[in-house]
């Protein structure tokens, strides 16, 4: 069992990571130990490498994400959950692109082997809901669906933002014909 004291290190350490990778890719290990406020030791214990803590950053990340979605379904309709839960995966991605410059190709692949099952997953669920209320095509795939959205976080965010837009086009592609 790990000690809770272990816990909050390991979740200072990723937090930090996150925020000064995403505003710098070059930022150095001894610079995100400093600033979760651990020392060099217990973060290489937690990451043995700069790979290792990027990828769990990534992990951590999709976890998050993927675990939104029952709540989601709970407090909305399944076409408004899959907007929401859409937009917040398009924030991560865009964060996500920020975090690559920390990366090397390998560990890109690696990246998007671990996260497409559960971001497939979360689709799915978000998707049969709406079959099942009747609001979304029986047709609709959750890779198609992913493969379409991934155009989004490609697009520049700020006052242009063209996201929203197409993301309404995506989903309206989705609704039942009446």
């Amino acid at each position: 069992m790990v000690r809770s004291d272990a816990r909050e290190n390991r979740a200072r350490i990723l937090a930090a990571a996150r925020e000064a990778l995403t505003a710098d890719g070059t930022t150095s290990m001894n610079q995100i130990s400093q600033r979760a406020g651990v020392g060099a030791g217990t973060l290489y214990r937690n990451f043995p490498t700069r790979e290792s803590l990027v990828l769990a950053v990534y992990q951590d990340e999709v976890a998050r994400i993927v675990a939104t979605v029952p709540d989601l379904l709970a407090r909305m309709p399944p076409l408004e959950a899959l907007r929401e839960w859409t937009i917040d995966l398009v924030q991560a991605m865009r964060r996500k692109h920020g975090l690559g410059d920390a990366l090397g190709p390998g560990a890109h692949q690696t990246v998007n082997e671990q996260s497409y099952g559960p971001v497939i997953a979360a689709i799915t669920q978000l998707l049969d809901a709406g079959r099942r209320n009747g609001s979304i095509r029986p047709d609709a795939d959750p890779g198609d669906f992913l493969q379409l959205t991934g155009a989004l976080w490609r697009t520049a965010s700020g006052p242009e933002d063209r996201a929203p837009h197409m993301l309404a086009l995506i989903l309206d592609g989705l609704r039942v014909q009446r």
